[in-house]
């Protein structure tokens, strides 16, 4: 769909005063990230006595930390629905991933070696049965 056509699809919808809006947010993170960057996965099992406790505290304490850093993109804690395809599966009690993005590897040790970070992540990880937890780093293709 070319612009033109978007934009009277859009006055027919009548949101064309926020499609400026979302289109500068849209580069501005694409500018942010370089167009790369990097991705964290850790996939955790979480104390099911606990997930309230973790959510909470991710919510209302890690990500907002986390959003006030330099090379900060994204943070997503995802509940494990069910494994569709593929072997092998998650070892047994897996039932998060914790999904960090950043602008560069060496922003995000900059953040993990922040007191901050020493201070919220504990409330993550203290929920979790098996901290010896798969962690991988990736780059953004």
């Amino acid at each position: 769909m070319n612009r033109r056509s978007l934009l009277k699809f859009s006055a027919l919808l009548g949101v064309t005063g926020t499609l400026p809006a979302l289109a500068a947010a849209a580069e501005q993170k694409s500018a942010a990230s370089g167009g790369k960057g990097i991705v964290l996965y850790c996939d955790l099992a979480i104390d099911p006595a606990r997930e309230q406790e973790m959510l909470r505290h991710f919510h209302n304490e890690f990500r907002p930390a986390a959003e006030k850093f330099e090379g900060y993109i994204d943070v997503k804690i995802l509940k494990l629905r069910k494994v569709i395809q593929g072997k092998p599966e998650p070892t047994p009690n897996i039932n998060y991933r914790f999904q960090l993005t950043y602008k560069s590897e060496e922003l995000r040790q900059k953040w993990i070696a922040s007191d901050v970070h020493k201070r919220v992540w504990p409330l993550i990880e203290n929920t979790v049965t098996n901290k010896d937890y798969l962690v991988l780093l990736t780059d953004n293709a």
